[in-house]
């Protein structure tokens, strides 16, 4: 037992001695040996730089300077002008019977486009007929009075009281038989129907009206809005800063996205005196022809605004610009290597030229296959 215990003690000293060993070494441990490696840093890469094999396949091209007026782009919608566009009114107060027309149909001047009940048709007849009867009365007594005078029974004065109370009722007369057509009735044929028609051709634009409706006379909402589309306004939003580009009278070419294939020609008739505050815009209106009613009011356009004074700008052949990631690049060679560039490009131009608004000067050299370049690239 004695043994025994004497090796458990011997055992547990080594132990402790051991760990204190260990211990007094790591205090002692090169930090500097465990600390990871500096980094290399390499400087002077430029990563719009590429090379690629066989550098001598790909043609070079230098860019040409291009003239051309500065140009415009900003959207807008098509409306109907407002000088072409015609109320629909009623004379005639009641309730709508009868509705023959709808918006967006092309109507004819003169077409009913909607039958109204109305009381005021009773009490335009009912002065009609009292204004006949005494017409009638007051030509009895001209008739009278004329024979009486060519017998000397009566004073010129009183032949002249009869002549006047018949011209009276004579008036009286014509002004009732008018009011009963401005409503819309027959005075030879009365009725409570008012028929209410077309004062122009064109396109209805606008309704306000339905069946069993009431239509109040001379008040709105009229019941139709009557538009003539042959000619319509193409209204844009011209930010501020855009602001001294445009002027009265410049030309536009106007697309829209039912016809792409499509340019039509307008001009600016106004420009806003207001500023949106919101979106610090004006609004610029461009009056268009509409051949066939092809723009239909609502229908979105872009408007291209040329200047009258021509620019300097660059151009290149089109197969020269690659499009990546919704932007233009061209490729520039340096020695054996290909940079590549930003650009902005503009419109398609003769020969497969294409136009470059800003990135690229005239007499730049450029690679003429960059899409092929751009494929090389992408292999390595």
């Amino acid at each position: 037992m004695k043994n025994k215990a004497l090796k458990s003690g011997l055992l547990l000293i080594a132990l402790s001695a051991s760990l204190t060993v260990i211990g007094c070494k790591s205090e002692k441990g090169d930090a500097k040996a465990e600390a990871p490696p500096p980094a290399k840093v390499v400087s002077g890469v430029d990563v719009t730089f590429f090379a690629v094999e066989h550098p001598e396949r790909y043609p070079i091209a230098t860019a040409t300077e291009y003239q051309a007026p500065s140009q415009l782009f900003v959207t807008g919608t098509v409306i109907p002008d407002i000088a072409r566009t015609v109320p629909v009114i009623s004379l005639a107060s009641g309730r709508v019977v009868d509705i023959r027309a709808r918006v967006g149909d092309t109507v004819k001047k003169g077409q009913t486009l909607l039958r109204i009940r109305s009381d005021d048709i009773s009490g335009g007849f009912d002065a009609y007929r009292k204004a006949i009867s005494d017409e009638f009365l007051a030509r009895k007594q001209l008739d009278r009075a004329k024979d009486l005078y060519a017998h000397g029974a009566i004073a010129m004065q009183d032949l002249e009281v009869a002549q006047d109370t018949e011209d009276d009722a004579k008036t009286t007369l014509d002004t009732a038989t008018e009011h009963l057509r401005l409503l819309g009735s027959d005075p030879d044929n009365p009725k409570g129907i008012v028929d209410i028609l077309a004062p122009v051709s064109g396109v209805i634009t606008d309704q306000q009206v339905t069946n069993a409706a009431f239509v109040q006379a001379y008040s709105a909402p009229n019941p139709f809005t009557i538009s003539d589309l042959t000619s319509v306004w193409i209204v844009c939003d011209v930010y501020e800063s855009d602001m001294s580009n445009v002027h009265i009278g410049q030309p536009v070419d106007i697309k829209l996205n039912a016809y792409p294939d499509k340019v039509l020609k307008g001009a600016i008739s106004n420009i806003g005196s207001i500023l949106d505050p919101n979106i610090r815009t004006a609004k610029v209106r461009i009056e268009v022809a509409n051949p066939g009613e092809m723009m239909r009011p609502g229908m979105f356009a872009t408007a291209t605004l040329y200047s009258k004074e021509k620019r300097n700008y660059t151009a290149v052949p089109a197969s020269a610009i690659v499009h990546l990631h919704d932007r233009d690049w061209v490729f520039i060679p340096v020695q054996e290597k290909f940079k590549r560039i930003q650009v902005v490009s503009g419109e398609q131009l003769p020969n497969d030229m294409q136009e470059i608004l800003s990135g690229l000067q005239p007499d730049q050299q450029i690679a003429t296959n960059a899409i092929n370049l751009q494929n090389a690239i992408d292999n390595e």
